[in-house]
């Protein structure tokens, strides 16, 4: 069975040094690990090597890009057999950093061959209008979907997660609009829903702080308010690990929930970091759909 390497040319790690890809190889081939490389030609063009990688039996294909790219192949590979192998190339590496795998490419391509797999499950996303989707690190709508809608592309490559703080700097002046959200534990009114598989957020916050990526369920945290202003007490919150006691906080474990906007008001969803449509969703777990390798836990 073959291996292959899917990855994405313009991610920022890649972008600046477009001699890192031929290195990640050299070090694979030192690694015993062979595979052959495929490059992404635009947008949503990971997810479909990734499925030609599946009908052609693939053993693993790794993946090195951002968290956007990765997202593309785990809708690609979802279902099947076939590994999946994380190596940080993109701006905020969350997945990479859940996984033990770190944000340096060259070391974690120089470590794969003592990484093992495991099942998990995943997010499936399920817009009411619009094809459903698989995300295997967190769903956000509300402030920081319309956080990642505005960052601008040339600012990222520029400034990498500098600038969603920027952009999340100028959405602290709006008043914002809300959503219902709708689980077993009831009905809740909020500007910000994170249904999270992961404890980190964003690569440097642990926002989700008791989900593991092989539970069978989603930790939503829920945040309410309408004046953006709040939400610097709610970081200060999450920088000190003190966000679940606050006022406006709920925390709950579900396998599924129902999203939709108050008011008809348009709000925006992020799967994995990039935009993903407008509510209404609904949003599920996949059990046990994906094979994922991961560095032995010590």
């Amino acid at each position: 069975m073959s291996n292959y390497l899917i990855y994405n040319p313009v991610a920022g790690k890649i972008r600046r040094n477009p001699q890192m890809i031929p290195q990640v190889l050299e070090t694979l081939r030192a690694s015993h690990v062979s595979v052959e490389p495929l490059p992404t030609t635009g947008p949503g063009s990971a997810q479909g090597l990734a499925r030609d990688c599946v009908a052609r039996g693939a053993q693993i294909v790794f993946v090195a890009g951002g968290d956007g790219t990765i997202n593309e192949v785990v809708n690609g590979l979802a279902g099947s057999s076939t590994a999946l192998g994380v190596l940080p190339g993109g701006t905020a590496n969350c997945l990479a950093v859940e996984l033990g795998i770190g944000t340096n490419l060259l070391k974690a391509s120089g470590r794969t061959r003592d990484w093992v797999p495991q099942r998990i499950s995943l997010g499936l996303c399920k817009p009411h209008n619009g094809p459903s989707r698989y995300f295997v690190a967190m769903a956000g709508a509300g402030v920081d979907a319309q956080i990642v809608r505005d960052v601008h592309p040339g600012l990222k490559r520029k400034l990498g997660k500098v600038a969603y703080w920027v952009a999340g700097f100028m959405a602290s002046f709006r008043v914002l609009p809300e959503l219902y959200v709708n689980s077993v534990h009831g009905e809740s009114q909020v500007s910000f829903a994170l249904a999270s598989r992961v404890k980190n957020y964003g690569g440097d916050l642990e926002i989700a702080k008791s989900i593991r990526l092989t539970d069978p369920h989603f930790e939503t945290v829920l945040f309410e308010g309408r004046f953006a202003v709040k939400y610097l007490k709610y970081l200060a919150g999450v920088l000190v690990n003190g966000h679940r006691g606050m006022s406006g906080v709920h925390v709950h474990h579900v396998d599924h929930l129902e999203l939709r906007a108050v008011n008809g008001v348009p709000i925006y969803l992020q799967l994995d970091g990039e935009e993903c449509g407008q509510l209404p969703a609904r949003l599920e777990i996949a059990r046990e759909a994906l094979t994922i390798l991961s560095p032995r836990r010590s």
